[in-house]
């Protein structure tokens, strides 16, 4: 099979298309011959080298893919060849075939196509574990999430609403905050022109924020949260290290919660698809919930798609096409 991984670290230019061996089914695993899959944040920095992947898990890049079923190994339950799908992953979507425990293979959402379904597994079970699974999110309480217009936070901005939550969010532009604001957030702030802090405190503080520049916003996240509020950090595109005022913290009787979705155990990860087949799923079938897809990418201009996600012009997810979805 044809996948692209990064020789060594560099920039976009580093991704090559190399020829590996077909993956085969080990127990409790299916077989996914892969029709897209899509460019996360994550995929960069492990071009970089500053994200390996898990110990044992494949160099090839790809954190989510859709496809079909073409083997199943042994032990596996409901799932035959043939079927359509959708997976997540910890690595090996950037390529022709991927192996991927059962447990994290999902149906298509309702209403969407084989393509565009690439586009949602990382994002649906990252927001759903950390807002709902993490922190708790309640009905009436008060969400920030930051970058709105990208995947997670246009999911995460339409997934909290659905929910019952108030939405605050930020963009980099205005038509961006358009973007948010279409989708239902209540306020859209601009960080160029308004201080995020100040507007989260007028609107009564949020009760969980959700964060993926780590260290640039700690201090002024712990400050936009409201009394027992939850900050949950899941990137670190600011930063790594930062202080953290505990005496403000404390406070507020407040929590930060750092969490990562790729490491976790197989079984962790297969909880957290069953919860999004039963919880989400059903809110992309009612239209409550829709996946963006800003462009698609031949699988062979992985470089393309990579210097498009670090420009930052884009606004919804980056597909790679790997083959004719017939």
């Amino acid at each position: 099979m044809r996948a692209v991984t990064a020789p060594e670290p560099g920039g976009p230019e580093a991704l090559t298309v190399v020829d590996l061996p077909d993956p085969e089914p080990g127990p409790g695993e299916v077989v996914i011959d892969v029709v897209a899959s899509a460019v996360n944040r994550a995929d960069t920095h492990q071009r970089m080298g500053n994200y390996p992947p898990p110990e044992g898990a494949s160099d090839v890049l790809g954190l989510e893919c859709s496809g079909r079923v073409s083997a199943v190994g042994p032990g596996v339950e409901g799932w035959s060849v043939g079927d359509e799908v959708c997976a997540l992953l910890s690595a090996g979507g950037y390529a022709e075939k991927v192996a991927v425990p059962a447990g994290q293979v999902m149906p298509l959402p309702p209403g969407v196509d084989l393509v565009s379904a690439a586009a949602i597994p990382e994002v649906a079970c990252t927001v759903w574990s950390n807002l709902f699974m993490v922190a708790h999110l309640q009905p009436g309480e008060t969400l920030l999430v930051h970058g709105g217009a990208g995947g997670i936070g246009n999911f995460a901005i339409q997934l909290a609403k659905a929910k019952g939550a108030k939405v605050l969010t930020t963009a980099g532009s205005p038509e961006k905050v358009a973007l948010c604001e279409s989708l239902g957030a209540d306020r859209a702030i601009n960080y160029h022109d308004e201080d995020f802090v100040e507007v989260v405190k007028e609107a009564g503080g949020a009760d969980v924020v959700l964060d993926n520049m780590g260290a640039k916003y700690l201090s002024r996240n712990v400050q936009a949260l409201a009394t027992e509020g939850r900050l949950v950090v899941i990137g670190m595109q600011g930063g790594r290290k930062a202080e953290l005022d505990l005496g403000t913290l404390l406070g507020k009787r407040g929590a930060v919660i750092a969490t990562s979705l790729r490491s976790r155990p197989v079984e962790q990860k297969a909880a957290i698809c069953a919860a999004v087949v039963e919880h989400v799923w059903p809110l992309i079938g009612e239209g409550k919930i829709k996946s963006f897809v800003h462009e698609r990418v031949p699988f062979e201009e992985a470089a393309r798609s990579h210097e498009l996600m670090e420009s930052g012009s884009h606004s919804g997810k980056i597909l790679l096409t790997v083959g004719p979805p017939a």
